[in-house]
């Protein structure tokens, strides 16, 4: 939202009043507080009739700085606001004649003393921004709505990354972004996840605590600042030092929750319904024994929207004109081993069963005369549930929990934006502007606990569409509608880049584009994209999207893919846990592993899974692809080609390749099994060293499904000798080196023909000694 007028003027009718001098400065229960005139105070004439904004600063958390800046303190909060683990004591404050600092762990904040106001932001004695002279505002705008507007430096090179699944430019510099949930697909500037936060290549982040339409100007009103602003009296805002990228994620997600663990076979591929196709317990079984038939590894069906009856949504009830038997049926595809996900939303028509009950019991949002909310945009006559109300939020959680008795294993939890501001009332009184954003927490959450409480911790996936801060406590996420083309391809990766710098570990996408029917060549280069990225699902609009509907090859390269992800499952799942004790995404900008390389910094069309393994989809027909390696001696992991990094290449690829390649001094775990996501990880694990360096140390641990260290395992290369040392369950497993000569003997181990070393179940411990 824009104030000014170039860089001197007001915008018209447009009244600021600006932080110019610290006139007060106090401490008080490890707050730092600063009374600031929006004048000059020369005098005691100039204390009558004028504003003062007072600014307080704390620290919730080591490293991290909260900014609270208030016009008039008496305005009621009526809610909602994000959940945040908070603590105290981390703030130490001192003071001379020149300035007031707070410091929190290696962070600290100087406020000036001096004639002009000025706050500073420092990593040790390093400034990383600040908010100077006429930055923070009380604004006044034309029609007489408030607002309070800050402004901090970007330096030279800075660039802004963040800020939700956002598919424009990877990179916000020069963008203009509302922080508003909107249903507007993937190829516009609206998002369904919205987050009013952010994170810059100079290792810190700020994140604006306010569930309701933040509006940022990234470096676009004023070129060498990022501006944002809020409706009201107030604004609150942290500022979260590294001083590495990884770093700010672990502490944002410290402050606003760490993901969770999804199931381990929620990292298999989902096959569905598709969403306005005819489809009955025939269609279900021809697509999945389909699969079985091809060879084609499946391990979650979707149920898209007319599992219930058209115009009934929600109410959770099978139509029985198709599905007469859907105990029965669920029973069925659970005994050829697959887990069932049924699309929901909180959204009511009039003609649901849930309707009525809604409405009698206050379960449903309200407008100001106390009529239930109703439009047809959607469904006709269509209310919503209000999760303000605990006894709605049981209600509705009620009917999951049949679903789930039935054989239910997971909820895609679809819509939650398109949440009304006027004329509404919410059951416990909330802001509608702020419920706007912050409607789906509510909603995902209720389902999400449902799932918790019925299968158990680390057993409760979603596939959600909206989300605000938090939301990355109840995965998973996908990108939402895009088309069936490279383009939209292209945009969605950008959104999953965006959104994982963002908070949220775990996405997905629909393969193949969910508006229209994909080209063939659109679904097999999609195909590899969707099984390298966390989550997979194959899912369209109007047609099915099974393989065989577009051409045989179609077929192999699913089976290929598959499979490889399956093989992939100890690395996969190890980078999962990961994302759970970090908040450091499953699939990574590159800039996040890479930092310090200016190479890495606005790099969109490749990434990261995990921090091992680096891929870049190929966007076009013909298997073009231009890519960038970092420095190191890189391997493919399909071709086991070597290949120097430090520069672009360009390269040609059929539909079974795409440029996969392995980080250079890793352990990389694969499975002994192909066929399904959720097995013994450890047992027959193939650990492949790749490029293991003069002197280097590089380690890894295998888990269980449960999440649980089964192996850790570390190898240290010194000349012509590499050490393996393993200490875990005793499950036998092998060790492959490339980039670094054959093995040309092993102690500890048997080499094997192929030229890997074997190890036979072991007690506890297990050391080898691989000699090249």
């Amino acid at each position: 939202m824009k104030f000014t007028d170039g860089n001197w003027m007001i915008r018209e009718g447009y009244e600021l009043s600006t932080a110019v001098q610290a006139h007060e400065i106090w401490e008080q229960d490890g707050t730092l507080n600063v009374a600031v005139s929006t004048t000059p105070i020369q005098g005691r004439g100039n204390m009558i009739n004028t504003t003062l904004l007072t600014v307080q600063f704390h620290s919730p958390m080591p490293g991290v700085i909260g900014v609270k800046l208030t016009h008039f303190a008496g305005t009621v909060d009526h809610g909602p606001a994000f959940e945040l683990e908070t603590s105290s004591g981390h703030a130490v404050i001192t003071q001379d004649e020149s300035y007031a600092e707070l410091r929190s762990g290696e962070l600290s904040v100087r406020v000036s003393k001096g004639p002009q106001w000025k706050v500073d932001f420092f990593r040790g004695t390093q400034r990383i921004t600040g908010s100077s002279f006429k930055s923070m505002a009380h604004v006044t705008d034309p029609s007489g709505d408030v607002f309070m507007r800050e402004e901090l430096d970007l330096t030279v090179g800075e660039w802004v990354y963040g800020l939700g699944e956002r598919f424009t430019s990877f990179v916000k510099n020069g963008q203009v972004v509302d922080i508003w949930n909107k249903d507007g697909g993937t190829s516009s500037e609206q998002a369904y996840k919205n987050i009013p936060f952010y994170v810059t290549n100079k290792g810190y982040g700020v994140f604006v605590n306010d569930p309701g339409g933040v509006s940022f100007e990234v470096a676009s009103e004023k070129v060498k600042k990022v501006q944002f602003s809020v409706p009201g009296e107030s604004i609150e805002y942290f500022v979260i030092d590294g001083p590495e990228p990884k770093d700010v994620l672990d502490k944002y997600t410290a402050l606003t929750g760490k993901p969770a663990l999804p199931p381990a076979w929620t990292f298999g591929l989902w096959l569905t319904t598709s969403f306005t196709t005819n489809y009955d317990e025939a269609t279900v079984n021809s697509f999945v024994d389909g699969m079985a038939e091809r060879d084609l590894p499946l391990h979650v069906f979707h149920f898209d929207c007319f599992w219930m009856r058209e115009f009934h949504w929600t109410d959770f009830k099978w139509d029985e004109r198709v599905f007469p038997d859907p105990v029965g049926m669920l029973k069925r595809l659970k005994e050829k081993g697959l887990k069932i996900c049924v699309w929901i939303n909180s959204y009511i028509g009039q003609r649901s069963r849930l309707f009525e009950e809604g409405k009698k019991n206050g379960y449903l949002v309200k407008r100001t005369n106390g009529d239930v909310w109703q439009w047809n945009m959607w469904q006709p006559g269509m209310a919503l549930v209000d999760f303000t109300n605990p006894a709605a939020c049981e209600w509705f959680a009620g009917y999951l929990r049949e679903l789930v008795d039935m054989g239910v294993d997971s909820f895609k939890t679809d819509f939650g934006e398109r949440i009304p501001t006027e004329d509404v009332v919410y059951f416990d009184g909330s802001d509608p502007q702020k419920m706007h954003n912050y409607y789906t927490q509510l909603y995902n959450k209720v389902v999400f606990e449902v799932l918790e409480e019925k299968l158990g911790k680390n057993e409760a996936a979603l596939f959600a569409r909206s989300a605000t801060v938090g939301g990355q406590k109840f995965p998973v996420h996908w990108g939402g509608d895009c088309y069936a083309d490279y383009e939209s391809m292209a945009e969605s990766l950008r959104g999953g880049l965006s959104l994982g710098l963002s908070g949220f570990g775990f996405w997905s996408h629909d393969i193949g584009g969910f508006e229209n029917t994909a080209p063939s060549h659109v679904f097999k280069r999609w195909l590899a994209f969707g099984l390298l990225s966390s989550h997979s699902r194959l899912h369209g609009s109007s047609s099915y999207r099974v393989p065989w509907a577009y051409d045989d090859e179609a077929v192999d390269v699913t089976r290929f893919f598959t499979k490889l992800k399956c093989t992939l499952m100890p690395y996969m799942f190890d980078t999962a846990v990961y994302a759970t004790e970090r908040g450091v995404p499953t699939m990574r900008a590159m800039f996040l592993e890479f930092p310090n390389d200016p190479g890495a910094e606005m790099l969109d069309r490749q990434y990261m899974l995990g921090d091992s393994l680096l891929v870049a989809p190929v966007f076009s027909e013909q298997g073009e692809v231009t890519y960038y390696l970092p420095e190191g001696s890189w391997t493919h992991l399909l071709s086991g080609k070597t290949v120097e990094g430090g520069k672009w290449l360009r390269e040609t690829h059929d539909f079974f390749s795409l440029p996969l390649f392995v980080r250079p001094n890793t352990i990389l775990p694969k499975g002994a099994v192909d066929t399904r996501p959720d097995y013994d990880f450890a047992d027959g694990v193939e650990l492949g060293l790749y490029q293991l360096e003069e002197g280097r140390e590089a380690s890894r641990t295998v888990r269980n499904v449960k999440g649980e260290v089964e192996l850790t395992v570390t190898a240290l290369r010194e000349g012509s000798r590499i050490t393996v040392r393993a200490q875990g369950a005793g499950k036998p497993f092998r060790v492959s080196l490339y980039g670094m000569g054959a093995a040309s003997g092993a102690q500890g181990g048997k080499l094997a023909a192929d030229g890997t070393v074997e190890v036979s179940a072991f007690s506890g411990s297990a050391e080898l000694i691989i000699s090249l």
